[in-house]
């Protein structure tokens, strides 16, 4: 089966820094927006762009993901000579083999990368919020007549620091990476989005794992030996949101910029879907109608309590009294009478007791998936 370009999307990751929200299931399967779940931007962006071949590379706690994606037919992607191919550690005689790494997770899928045979990769992270036509980034590759693509985006030079930094010339060839640099030279920050040439990419992790096994990471091992080599390495520059969703105050953060219309992610905008596995309508967004204020807000809500700049997701139940803001309550939660939620992460068939006050005003607050919160034993 020949492809023109073929998508990984890296999907794999434990995602500690989530805490509780990734206890039980992979970063990419968290809720988000009321409706979605983080990969569904990708695999969105993915059937927006005409990619139709994609591969899910999997590993910490994958059923939850698993079974979102199925076979990609809510995005579209379960077409004849097309669809999405759920990818998991490779097993050998000695076991199972985790993935060490971004590159030798590509490198452990070589058969069924080659089994596609398409002229270029693309390699996605499977735990970033934003729209991107891929088509478009594929072809400023082939003008470029580039070895590698790597998307990059202007961040604010005092958080440079934390991003893979590309410096390039002034026709945007990349000339130096540095990994998080103390003293960046730019501000263009490296997305964790790349077009390779596959059959350079290929004999490149062949020839590494045949003789050293060291490119384990694209970011620290195969961009540096790229560029060493001389091959065309070229940024690509994006310009729209994104944001890689990987802590709690990012996931949050990207929650409430979600609620506002005049964003980039405006799922209202017909000509760039964000598709998920439910097939219900996307949540509603309310404004000043009743007791809910400039909120999104899923079918299936009982609302009772007062709502100002927050999603609830389905079938969430908010009793008498009780007032929430700024805050995401995520699917099945029940809130008690007379609560205060402030700035906070509600997770999925949560308790939250009569009287709780959880404020996340200097941090925010995190309920786990069906913890319970101000609820005594005889109560419950």
């Amino acid at each position: 089966m020949k492809t023109e370009m073929l998508a990984m999307i890296l999907a794999g990751g434990q995602g500690t820094r989530l805490g509780k929200l990734t206890k039980n299931i992979a970063k990419p399967a968290v809720p988000f927006g009321g409706r979605y779940r983080i990969i569904d931007f990708t695999l969105s962006n993915c059937a927006n762009s005409g990619i139709r071949n994609v591969g899910v590379v999997t590993q910490y706690q994958p059923l939850t993901l698993n079974s979102h994606i199925g076979n990609g037919a809510s995005w579209g992607l379960d077409r004849i000579n097309s669809g999405v191919t759920i990818l998991q550690p490779y097993s050998s005689s000695e076991g199972s083999k985790w993935f060490e790494g971004t590159a030798h997770a590509i490198y452990q899928n070589i058969d069924y990368i080659d089994e596609m045979d398409p002229q270029y990769v693309l390699i996605l992270s499977g735990d970033h919020i934003y729209k991107m036509d891929y088509e478009e980034m594929l072809e400023t590759h082939k003008q470029n007549n580039a070895s590698l693509s790597v998307a990059v985006i202007e961040v604010p030079m005092d958080e440079a620091s934390r991003f893979g930094i590309m410096n390039t010339d002034e026709n945007d060839r990349i000339i130096e990476f540095e990994e998080k640099p103390e003293q960046p030279k730019n501000n263009l920050a490296s997305m964790g989005i790349y077009i390779f040439n596959w059959g350079r990419l290929r004999n490149v992790l062949m020839n590494s794992y045949t003789k050293d096994g060291q490119m384990i990471d694209f970011g620290k091992h195969v961009i540096p030996s790229y560029l060493d080599s001389g091959e065309n390495v070229y940024a690509y520059r994006f310009q729209g949101y994104w944001k890689d969703v990987g802590t709690i105050d990012s996931l949050w953060e990207a929650n409430m910029e979600f609620i506002e219309p005049e964003m980039d992610l405006d799922i209202r905008d017909k000509s760039w879907r964000v598709y998920s596995k439910n097939p219900i309508s996307p949540p509603h967004f309310l404004t000043e109608t009743g007791s809910v204020n400039d909120s999104l807000i899923s079918d299936g809500c009982y609302i009772a309590g007062a709502i100002e700049h927050s999603i609830l997701s389905e079938d969430v139940q908010i009793k008498s009294g009780s007032e929430v803001s700024d805050s995401v309550i995520m699917s099945g939660a029940t809130i008690g009478k007379n609560v205060r939620i402030h700035r906070a992460i509600i997770g999925e068939n949560a308790i939250i007791g009569d009287n709780a006050v959880i404020d996340g005003s200097e941090e925010i607050e995190v309920v786990g998936y069906s913890e319970v919160i101000g609820v005594s034993v005889d109560e419950n």
